[in-house]
């Protein structure tokens, strides 16, 4: 990480069990990182690794059982559009067409309806989009409705985007291809990017890499010199 940049999300010793007892299982072991503006960081490791747990506690989507997780740099913490989550797996609304579905979170946080819509054709285009704003989530290829999941993470603005194995369920083509989203989009707004992966092809494509292992959080390599990505050309799904 580059020093003397802000500090936005701070883990200090942040431990995640789930269960008691006999039973229970360690996530997450005291893990110790921080997040500065600007890091384009990849965290590694086999599936039930912790990875996806450390970055929904980055999130504040689940809460430490041990340690603690601060947002020094973001003053409302990481509510107000301020973290932006892109999951793995399916997640816009079946019912609503791709605008709807991008504008939905500016909504929910009470912009004006209009508004919302105007910023999220702005984030469409964003990661090459707009084509698709009126189409509804079954009519999408899995890479066209993974742009459209970023979009709405981006049309809040946010500091900082945590991507959860945003390439698991997509073809090796496709998944660079939403690296390339990622990273050109993270530039453009400014925002610093975090992103889960088992895949060493995609964790090469940014500038740190950490690695988990049994829920140990070890750092894998330095930080290299960050290069832009270009903008998105167009599709491969």
């Amino acid at each position: 990480m580059t020093t003397g940049l802000e500090v936005l999300v701070r883990c200090q010793d942040a431990a995640r069990t789930y269960g008691q007892g006999p039973a229970a299982v360690v996530a997450v072991h005291g893990a110790t990182c921080q997040v500065r503006a600007g890091d384009r960081i990849a965290i590694t490791g086999p599936s039930g690794s912790g990875k996806s747990t450390l970055l929904h506690l980055m999130a504040a989507l689940e809460q430490p059982t041990a340690g603690e997780v601060t947002w020094p740099g973001l003053t409302e913490g990481p509510v107000a559009g301020q973290v932006g989550v892109v999951f793995q797996g399916p997640s816009l609304i079946p019912a609503l067409d791709v605008t709807e579905n991008a504008a939905l979170p500016l909504v929910l946080a009470g912009v004006p309806e209009e508004r919302a819509r105007r910023r999220a054709l702005d984030s469409l285009s964003l990661v090459a989009a707009d084509d698709l704003a009126d189409k509804l989530p079954e009519e999408l290829s899995g890479g066209q409705a993974q742009r459209v999941a970023i979009a709405r993470v981006l049309a809040l603005r946010p500091r900082l985007v945590l991507a959860d194995e945003p390439t698991g369920q997509l073809d090796r083509a496709t998944g660079q291809h939403i690296i390339d989203v990622l990273l050109a989009t993270a530039d453009e707004i400014g925002a610093a990017l975090v992103v889960t992966t088992h895949d060493p092809t995609i964790a090469q494509r940014l500038g740190e890499r950490w690695a988990m292992h049994e829920g140990r959080l070890h750092p894998a390599t330095e930080p290299h010199q960050r290069t832009s990505a270009a903008a998105p050309q167009g599709d491969p799904s």
